[in-house]
């Protein structure tokens, strides 16, 4: 590895330097090396820094730490991710307080055509069990390629996992420690099954101690990743609903099964379909209506005007493409600020207008 990942590693351990933080770093300094070479009198000036913070920076001792990790990656063949590599994930990259660095370990495509999180309480019902199930077998029976994000806990989580992999379909475990130890150590089979079609990832290194705290802040990859977050079951509150809420932050769409009244369950879903924090689903159908992911037969293609009227949330898009060419869809949503479902719809309405193209992988253009 290089010696450049040193710097990326040490970026993301330092004390009281969050994502948001670092980047604004590396934005005013120039790259990463300089961070920890930059004098404490220009880091006091960096916007969000100050005396205190740069202090911190310059004390730091974690070059040696990094040194350390990396060893402990070539040894596990696990690979570090940094938010200006190109393989790090596109989705979670647009998100304000995404990670500066992810650990992953196995054979995972993140940048998939199609992305979903499936989150739910940790006490699955057998209601719960057959939702996952029936909905991923369904997934198996199309032609596009799909991967399924959880968080590797008991309940729903792992429920997601292993039906995944009982259809052939690859799913990624995102967990709240370093990938030197397996929480919980009753899902390890699972985990190791999930090597070849996907795999773990993390953001925090190896040596993390297991906190609470922790499961909380993996929640905002699990919905970071996605194009959408299905919450399956749920109580009035817990970490599915924590997810939800931060999907819908980040402008991805929320949707959730609804249950039977009075169970307890089922209260969180049904809570958040009706205060409107996410859409109700009972099948595939509806979440790929909504998404815009049903089948489009082709349209006879028609000379475009060169007068075509459009709606401000077309124009805005198309202004978009104008001054970045071709973009993928969860981007667009990202920069005007809408959930993928309504780009969806608008952008289906701009192809009907001959006045975009769809490309391969959820990609647009102007004609």
């Amino acid at each position: 590895m290089s010696e450049n990942l040193k710097y990326k590693i040490a970026l993301s351990m330092l004390p009281g330097i969050g994502g948001v933080l670092a980047r604004n770093l590396v934005a005013y300094v120039g790259n990463v090396e300089d961070v920890f070479k930059t004098s404490l009198h220009s880091l006091q000036k960096i916007p969000g820094i100050g005396e205190y913070n740069a202090r911190r920076i310059k004390n730091a001792n974690v070059l040696d730490r990094a040194e350390k990790e990396i060893e402990f990656l070539e040894k596990n063949n696990i690979k570090a991710r940094f938010y200006t590599d190109a393989d790090f994930p596109r989705r979670l990259k647009t998100c304000i307080d995404a990670p500066t660095i992810i650990y992953t370990k196995g054979n995972m495509k993140l940048d998939e055509q199609r992305v979903i999180s499936i989150v739910g309480t940790r006490n699955a019902t057998d209601y719960g069990k057959t939702v996952v199930d029936d909905l991923l077998k369904s997934f198996s029976g199309r032609n596009y390629e799909i991967l399924v994000v959880s968080g590797l806990a008991y309940g729903i989580d792992i429920c997601a996992h292993r039906i995944a992999l009982k259809y052939n379909i690859p799913t990624v475990g995102v967990v709240a420690h370093g990938l030197d130890k397996l929480y919980p150590a009753l899902h390890r089979k699972t985990a190791e099954s999930m090597m070849e079609l996907g795999g773990l990832l993390s953001d925090f290194p190896s040596e993390t101690k297991i906190d609470p705290q922790n499961f909380i802040k993996r929640n905002r990859i699990i919905a970071g990743l996605a194009d959408a977050t299905i919450v399956v079951e749920s109580a009035l509150k817990g970490g599915a609903l924590i997810t939800a809420d931060i999907a819908s932050s980040y402008n991805r769409d929320v949707f959730a099964f609804p249950g039977r009244a009075g169970d307890t369950y089922s209260k969180g879903c049904n809570q958040l379909i009706r205060n409107s924090g996410a859409n109700l689903i009972e099948e595939i159908d509806d979440l790929e209506y909504f998404m815009g992911w049903e089948k489009q037969e082709k349209q006879q293609s028609v000379q475009s005007s060169l007068f075509v009227e459009l709606s401000p949330d077309e124009q805005q898009i198309v202004d978009l493409l104008k001054e970045n060419g071709e973009l993928f869809i969860d981007q667009i949503a990202s920069e005007v600020q809408l959930p993928v479902s309504r780009i969806s719809t608008v952008l289906i309405n701009l192809e009907f207008k001959n006045v975009v193209n769809a490309l391969p992988g959820k990609m647009y253009k102007l004609r």
